[in-house]
């Protein structure tokens, strides 16, 4: 069973760690550019988490998380030949799986169908231990962080999930959404804030639980 997937300790509403890095390696991405299929499902391994629980914090549901997830890879492995030298795979990818979850909440507000997948070419590339394992998303607290990360506007949203959740640096998020590393900053702050004033009586209420109060 994977660990949960939009989990954001408490602590990392108000400070982040450092980012972690889901960038594959120069080799890996010599032999995806060239067309290795291995290569490809290195990248989707290592990539698949990340891109999900971003996505999740987009869509709020699990299943079209996971449905958005492949249909990102499933554009990514299309459009191999597009990507150019000197991009960086990761952020290529997530710039991918926002537009797809944006795509997609269109459609909902629209009333129009999702988004298709190719369930042909998605059996190619997928890798099923690398995707999410659905039982692990549906404690209260996920529920209750998914709820405050939808109240987000778009922006604020994007940046949240990259930085807080994705670990990712304010130069790649800006790679991804656009704009400049000040004004990433000024969205991180605001969502921090928002993030707060939502949590602030779930987490309360479960502190008063652990001190024994009714």
């Amino acid at each position: 069973m994977l660990a949960p997937l939009l989990v954001v300790a408490p602590d990392a509403v108000h400070a982040m760690d450092e980012p972690r890095s889901t960038e594959p390696t120069d080799a890996v991405s010599e032999r995806l550019r060239s067309g290795d299929q291995d290569a490809f499902r290195m990248v989707f391994e290592r990539l698949c988490r990340p891109v999900f629980s971003f996505i999740l914090g987009f869509v709020g549901e699990a299943g079209l998380a996971e449905d958005l997830t492949q249909e990102t890879f499933v554009r990514a492995y299309r459009g191999l030949k597009s990507l150019r030298r000197e991009a960086r795979l990761s952020t290529w990818v997530f710039g991918i799986a926002r537009n797809v979850a944006r795509e997609a909440m269109r459609a909902k507000h629209s009333g129009r169908a999702p988004v298709e997948i190719d369930e042909s070419e998605w059996h190619e590339i997928r890798d099923d231990r690398a995707m999410p394992d659905r039982g692990v998303i549906n404690s209260e607290l996920q529920n209750r962080l998914q709820q405050a990360v939808a109240g987000l506007p778009e922006r604020q949203r994007a940046v949240f999930l990259l930085r807080a959740v994705n670990h990712m640096r304010y130069e790649e998020i800006a790679a991804i959404i656009g704009g400049s590393v000040t004004g990433l900053k000024t969205d991180m702050h605001r969502a921090r804030k928002a993030m707060r004033v939502r949590l602030a009586p779930y987490l309360e209420r479960q502190a008063s639980v652990l001190r024994g109060e009714s």
